[in-house]
């Protein structure tokens, strides 16, 4: 859990990225912003921090996986280790940054960096380093009172409730490549993806969060994708493995693998094939997991709303299967039709 309630913003500057391969230019400003007005931290307070929602980490990487050869990790470095080469530092991500916005789909934007005191992560205080990107305005009626009329006019600004890309780099773990968390408002397409991975170049974080989210995606994956073809199962028992799955994690503050495929899969086939899909899946993907872990609540509250508890028959019909299966039988009339029978003792 990252605690931001004593968080202050102490250093801001901002550069204009453009898009070289559409022509577009670098502009570095000279000097930092002034933000000795409180009404104005506030706003920028406001703007970086409360997009930051995720509990997800990541970590510094490069293509070798050597995260030291990072041009954004030595950049935050020797700002945590140097303060007064804030702006100078600042400068040399906007130009990274530059270099690395070739796609021609990629916006142009203002590069806000920023320097932060008093973040709470891992029962320490640390110090932090923000990099906030702006690539949309946003057109403001501006109403102005001369005597005993009223001026209208327009002008274009940021709106401060919309953060389109943004990261906050945490001075803590440095021999696994710092901690990072990021916000991104862009599509999924491949093109989006710079922000994450060509630029800061990141990588999960091994811990709770990750491991929980990893196991649970393996998990749902498993049930929806390769069960239906090695078993014949229907959708009332997918959903029944997916619902079992999904309260084992309440359930359990630790997870343990072989338990898990005891009290959630059951059958001695199922665990079988599950071992092997999830073996395969973890090379394929490039995912190193333990076998027993501590469960993050956060990382489950998040997977359990993608677990799917929903029958969906036709166009007619959505049944929501919370509970005990045993509760609702499939068959066919003799008529051909299929049917559900639910089994209830009250109806609210």
């Amino acid at each position: 859990m990252i605690d931001y309630s004593n968080c202050s913003i102490e250093h801001v500057s901002v550069h204009h990225i453009g898009n070289k391969t559409n022509g577009e230019d670098l502009i570095l400003s000279k000097s930092p912003l002034d933000i000795s007005d409180e009404q104005l931290k506030d706003l920028l307070m406001r703007f970086f921090i409360f997009p930051m929602t995720s509990n997800e980490l990541f970590n510094f990487t490069f293509s070798n996986q050597n995260f030291k050869l990072n041009p954004l990790y030595n950049f935050t470095v020797q700002t945590f280790d140097d303060i007064e080469s804030f702006h100078e530092q600042s400068k040399d991500i906007s130009k990274h940054l530059f270099e690395v916005s070739n796609h021609p789909q990629i916006k142009a934007g203002d590069l806000f960096v920023a320097y932060f005191k008093g973040i709470g992560i891992d029962e320490k205080t640390v110090n932090a380093i923000g990099i906030f990107k702006s690539e949309n305005k946003q057109s403001f009626l501006k109403l102005d009172k001369k005597g005993q009329n009223f001026l209208l006019d327009h002008e274009d600004g940021i709106n401060i409730e919309k953060l389109d890309k943004g990261c906050l780099i945490f001075n803590t773990d440095r021999k696994n490549g710092l901690k990072i968390c990021i916000v991104d408002k862009s599509n999924r397409s491949s093109e989006a993806q710079f922000w994450k991975d060509t630029f800061l170049m990141l990588k999960p974080c091994a811990d709770e969060y990750h491991h929980t989210k990893q196991f649970l995606d393996i998990t749902k994956n498993y049930v929806t994708k390769q069960l239906t073809e090695e078993f014949e199962v229907s959708k009332a028992d997918q959903i029944d493995v997916l619902n079992r799955s999904m309260q084992y994690f309440k359930n359990h503050e630790t997870f343990d693998k072989q338990e898990f495929e005891k009290e959630v899969l059951q059958d001695a086939g199922v665990i079988k094939s599950f071992r092997k899909y999830d073996e395969t899946f973890r090379e394929e993907n490039d995912i190193e997991l333990d076998d027993t872990f501590d469960i993050s609540t956060q990382a489950v509250k998040k997977q359990a709303r993608i677990f799917k508890s929903v029958l969906k028959l036709d166009k007619n019909f959505h049944i929501y299967i919370h509970g005990n299966k045993d509760l609702i039988e499939q068959g066919v009339d003799k008529d051909g039709r299929k049917y559900y029978k639910i089994y209830f003792d009250k109806e609210f």
